[in-house]
């Protein structure tokens, strides 16, 4: 009893910073096998994680659970809580890591080309996905080399991450942005460091600053390659290219 204990104020340590508030759901009536005890368990272990998908793991006896930003595994009979990497041996991969992969590409759609800021070269061979923060020094280096991205064949689709969060000065710079007559060109403005205008208009900044929590963000940059993949932060040009290389090729030795 105290081992579990102990394991649930670790997990609560460990993961409440990515945890989006909601609502406690009441528990269930009995700890039954089932996703009932399931959902007792994660309601006990991460008190206000939203719980945003439950489905069968890849190993027996365990529900695998999307909470806070993350995967994590559950026993059917909610005794047991695996917060790691799930590692198929055989297969040689990451199943955690895939199955979070899955889950960002589809969580991404919610965010149309249309609601982002974007540079992109004529015929793309690569889109990338970069949360940014407009006061962050690593997104100011990595605005620095658009164009260089672009020139390699690299799409740079721009959603809004303030880390400071809402009502912040950061918050504000991202709306400006958004708002301005030219988003591209004031992004780049204001990514160096120039002062805009404050904007007032209908913007996504907080449909993607939510987002980025639900999908694991805590630093930005943070790219995503379009099947889900987190390539890390900044990367210059080069070294973003081979990443986006040795993921497609990981992709491709991965299909049956």
């Amino acid at each position: 009893m105290l081992r579990r204990a102990a394991l649930f104020v670790s997990l609560s340590f460990s993961l409440a910073a990515c945890a989006q508030p909601a609502p406690t759901a009441a528990p269930a009536a009995a700890a039954t096998p089932g996703e009932a005890a399931v959902r007792a368990t994660l309601a006990q272990a991460l008190p206000g994680g939203e719980v945003r998908r439950l489905r069968p793991a890849p190993i027996a006896g365990f529900t695998e659970a999307v909470v806070a930003g993350r995967v994590i595994y559950v026993s059917n009979d909610g005794r047991y809580i695996m917060d790691g990497a799930l590692i198929d041996m055989k297969e040689r991969r990451n199943v955690t890591d895939s199955a979070m992969d899955n889950i960002r590409v589809e969580e991404l759609k919610r965010i149309p080309t249309s609601r982002r800021i974007v540079f992109a070269p004529r015929d793309p061979k690569y889109t990338i996905t970069a949360f940014t923060d407009i006061d962050c020094g690593y997104c100011r280096m990595f605005h620095q080399h658009v164009a260089e991205y672009n020139a390699l064949g690299i799409a740079v689709e721009y959603l809004f991450f303030p880390r400071a969060g809402r009502g912040s000065e950061s918050w504000d710079k991202a709306v400006a942005v958004w708002c301005a007559k030219d988003p591209r060109q004031a992004m780049t403005d204001a990514k160096s460091g120039k002062t805009l205008a404050a904007g007032t208009c209908d913007n996504p900044v907080s449909d993607e600053f939510d987002l980025g929590r639900e999908v694991g963000v805590n630093a930005t940059p943070a790219v995503y390659a379009a099947n889900g993949a987190q390539l890390g932060g900044y990367l210059e040009p080069q070294r973003m290219l081979e990443a986006l290389k040795n993921n497609e090729l990981r992709a491709a030795n991965a299909q049956p």
